[in-house]
């Protein structure tokens, strides 16, 4: 793939409702973070560019990376540094994506064919760890051992959430605190770190670095909350993804936790036949959500989502009444209220 396609592609996204105003802060430093991925992301192995520019390319809303921008800004951040911190954050998400389409033997990412259903899955794995590699050469270039450690617990952690959720997967006995164990590893603690950098580089004392580190975290643990309910929503037609593929796959996600806990004898047979045996038939999906309804365990998640979304909001509350901090509140609204 010629560098100038992947310039083209990588272009900042749209922005979208919610993200406008984190967009329009951060404009000007989203491109040099994408000429920071551009370049970082070559290498004379022709398949590496090839492969990570598609998953790259079609990254979506650049969250994280923004996170980090504009928790920088909010601590008057001098300097450079959260540019090339940005990048390694997209690329430790960017990794773990193609690891997760792997283990979950998915076809599609965004409406588009994902990068193992085009190239095999030991090439999505191998790129994944190039991307995890090119992370860790921008952290060791930045210098600060309070970023290493920040960036390196991160990504430990997100490994340990991503087997955390393979032991649960078509487990029907999986608690509310266990599904939240994982995704407050597997997808929270990425948020948390992505915001906790923007401290460090600006210098910023230890109540402030934990409260935008707590702002992530719930703000994580808010979004992957309203993910796991759209995937039983016909919104995610518009996401480019299928409805039901974590009931296909036998994905313990809060909507079946809570489903399953409040079911009867009958209900709970239906779930264990569908879950973990992966048994099921034309009209189980239908009937799933036909529970999931009758239990609220739809209703219920989002309004655990809101209880993490106004979580972060406090957490920002020590810092001053600026456009930075109310760009990080409205991406709370953005991320929970993007389930209706």
């Amino acid at each position: 793939m010629a560098l100038a396609t992947n310039a083209k592609t990588l272009q900042s996204p749209p922005p979208r409702s919610g993200l406008e105003p984190l967009a329009d802060i951060c404009a000007e430093d989203l491109k040099r973070v994408n000429g920071i991925i551009l370049e970082m992301m070559q290498s004379p192995v022709a398949l590496i560019p090839q492969l990570a520019g598609h998953i790259i390319a079609a990254g979506g809303k650049r969250l994280r990376p923004l996170l980090t921008l504009t928790s920088a800004r909010l601590c008057d951040a001098e300097g450079d540094r959260q540019m090339a911190l940005a990048a390694c954050v997209e690329f430790i998400h960017t990794a773990t994506l193609l690891h997760d389409d792997v283990v979950d033997d998915s076809d599609l990412r965004r409406g588009q064919a994902t990068a193992n259903a085009l190239w095999g899955n030991k090439a999505s794995v191998l790129v994944g760890d190039f991307l995890f590699s090119r992370a860790f050469q921008l952290m060791v270039a930045d210098g600060s051992l309070k970023v290493l450690k920040a960036l390196s617990d991160a990504s430990a952690t997100i490994a340990e959430g991503e087997v955390h959720q393979l032991i649960t997967a078509n487990d029907t006995e999986t608690r509310e605190v266990d599904y939240l164990d994982v995704i407050r590893a597997k997808t929270a603690a990425l948020f948390a770190a992505a915001c906790q950098v923007g401290a460090i580089v600006g210098n910023q004392p230890d109540d402030k670095e934990l409260a935008l580190f707590d702002y992530g975290m719930n703000l994580g643990i808010a979004f992957q909350l309203v993910d796991d309910v759209l995937d039983y929503s016909a919104a995610q037609a518009e996401l480019g993804k299928s409805v039901g593929d974590d009931f296909r796959e036998g994905k313990m996600t809060l909507p079946v936790v809570l489903a399953y806990e409040r079911g009867s004898d009958e209900e709970r047979a239906f779930w264990r036949r569908c879950l973990e045996e992966l048994d099921q038939s034309d009209g189980d999906l239908e009937r799933a959500l036909d529970l999931m309804i009758r239990h609220r365990a739809l209703e219920d998640s989002i309004d655990r989502a809101r209880g993490f979304g106004a979580s972060a909001r406090a957490a920002l509350m020590v810092f001053p009444d600026r456009p930075e901090r109310r760009a990080l509140l409205e991406v709370v609204d953005f991320c929970v209220e993007r389930a209706f």
